[in-house]
């Protein structure tokens, strides 16, 4: 009897990838942020959780956000929050959909629009909320995310529209 190594081989490789792009997040979010007083901070720690979700769908995607979370925070000294976590997790399930709902036919616009409505819907709401409950950030404080998560948008859909035209993430995986 054979054993279906293909399918164990790439599991592996998908989940030590996953764990490649948990670490970068927990990189890019905790270690390397640039810290705007107590509560705001600007960081590119979605970036590898939207990649992990164009890449490799929702169920990888969240786990990413996940993990890389708790992780974080536990690597930092940070609380855990529910709302933060619960908001890293939409930001790993989100842009798969999103990517698959629109039909515009250039990759940039379908890339841009899919991570700028995550943004929308898991840092500035979900995260926001979270900030607001958990800390009790005051609502002057969360609209300076708004701006913030908008410039970041743009500029992580240019690296993930990037990463996408070198074939990059198609020859990885």
């Amino acid at each position: 009897m054979q054993k279906n190594t293909q399918g164990t081989r790439n599991y592996t490789r998908t989940l030590i990838f996953a764990a490649l792009l948990t670490a970068l997040s927990i990189i890019f979010g905790k270690l390397l942020k640039i810290p705007i007083g107590n509560s705001l901070r600007i960081s590119f720690e979605s970036l590898p959780v939207l990649i992990a979700s164009f890449m490799l769908g929702p169920f990888w995607g969240a786990g990413v956000g996940i993990c890389a979370d708790i992780i974080g925070c536990l690597v930092v000294g940070y609380s855990i929050n529910p709302f933060i976590t619960l908001g890293c997790m939409t930001v790993g399930v989100l842009p798969y959909f999103f990517n698959k709902l629109f039909k515009f036919n250039t990759p940039v616009l379908r890339i841009a629009a899919s991570v700028l409505l995550t943004h929308i819907i898991a840092s500035m709401i979900i995260k926001s909320l979270g900030l607001y409950i958990w800390y009790q950030t005051p609502m002057s404080v969360l609209a300076l995310r708004v701006p913030i998560y908008i410039v970041t948008a743009i500029v992580e859909a240019l690296i993930i529209t990037g990463l996408d035209k070198s074939g990059v993430m198609k020859k990885e995986l």
